[in-house]
């Protein structure tokens, strides 16, 4: 390791220290009503997070910093927003679907990284954040900074990371009547489908030129469309390697299938601008998909991200949209 690296290491820790002190020394004052203070006057409650680590968190939490996409999400799902977030994947804001919910969020964090001192100087109760992002190896300098609780483990199914994610912001029952709604609502969704049920469903992210595949496994696009009754192609079956997986255009008739629901990283005037660069690409014309014009061009900010409830419902309505009769 370099000396440099050396060197912020030691000032990321040594914020974090000070902030923490902060935090205690406030807390012992007669006048201080920050959200370390919130957090205990109203009690502490333990937890066990997905690592297996015993976490004292507040039963109240009024200061969350959300570090991964689905703690973003799932934090709003349950009216809590968060005073910070990570940007969303290949973004610099949140992610787009999630702008208006979390405009007071500020964005300390990417997917890579989070900046600690950032971190630390909004002063949280408490820190959530899972392995979908590489934050997930710092979890013992964020623990320096406020109770930090890691959610779920890689490739989790995507509701048991939801309730997680609600327990440690006591918030199970509201977490419970949120997924019970949305699978009632799939269920009528389903019903609905006539001609279009059991239909294989392709979904790609275009991205420099190239699709690649996207929502396999039990994320919440891989889940909705596994409880809609809907296949996917043979290449996008099972739990895939990554969060993507690049598609080379010599294999482009691999993303064909019934439906082709097509988007960016970006909102839904980035998938538009992209579906139009795809078909100018040999082949893409030769796509069933295509010539049944059956290419659904989707805000994929909410489908390309790892989300929870508040990105499957806007799957379950696109595909709803598109395919019920």
């Amino acid at each position: 390791m370099s000396s440099a690296r050396t060197s912020r290491r030691a000032v990321l820790t040594s914020a974090a220290a000070v902030v923490t002190g902060a935090l205690l020394l406030s807390a012992c004052g007669d006048g201080g009503n920050d959200g370390g203070t919130a957090g205990a006057e109203a009690g502490t409650r333990a937890i066990t997070d997905a690592t297996g680590r015993e976490v004292e968190v507040p039963s109240a939490p009024t200061k969350v910093v959300t570090l991964s996409e689905p703690t973003l999400d799932a934090a709003l799902a349950l009216g809590v927003e968060p005073v910070g977030a990570t940007a969303g994947r290949g973004q610099k804001g949140v992610s787009t679907y999630l702008a208006d919910k979390a405009s007071a969020a500020q964005v300390v964090a990417t997917v890579a990284e989070a900046d600690m001192e950032k971190v630390a100087a909004l002063q949280p109760d408490l820190i959530l954040l899972d392995e979908t992002t590489a934050v997930k190896s710092e979890v013992s300098k964020l623990q320096a900074i406020a109770p930090t609780v890691v959610t779920a483990k890689l490739n989790e199914d995507w509701k048991k990371a939801f309730t997680a994610t609600a327990d440690a912001l006591n918030k199970k029952a509201d977490a419970e009547k949120l997924l019970t709604d949305l699978d009632t609502d799939i269920a009528a969704a389903k019903a609905k489908l006539g001609a279009n049920a059991g239909a294989v469903v392709s979904v790609v992210r275009w991205q420099n030129g190239a699709p690649s595949v996207v929502g396999r496994g039990v994320g919440h696009v891989g889940s909705t469309l596994t409880s809609l009754g809907l296949t996917r192609p043979k290449d996008q079956q099972g739990t895939g390697t990554g969060h993507s997986e690049p598609v080379s255009l010599e294999k482009l008739s691999t993303i064909d299938g019934d439906w082709l629901f097509f988007g960016t990283l970006g909102d839904l005037a980035d998938g538009e601008k992209a579906y139009a660069e795809a078909r100018k690409v040999a082949n893409f014309g030769k796509l069933e998909a295509e010539q049944n014009g059956h290419v659904v061009v989707v805000q994929g900010s909410a489908w390309n991200s790892a989300g929870g409830p508040l990105a499957a419902r806007i799957v379950l309505d696109d595909v709803t949209k598109a395919l019920a009769s």
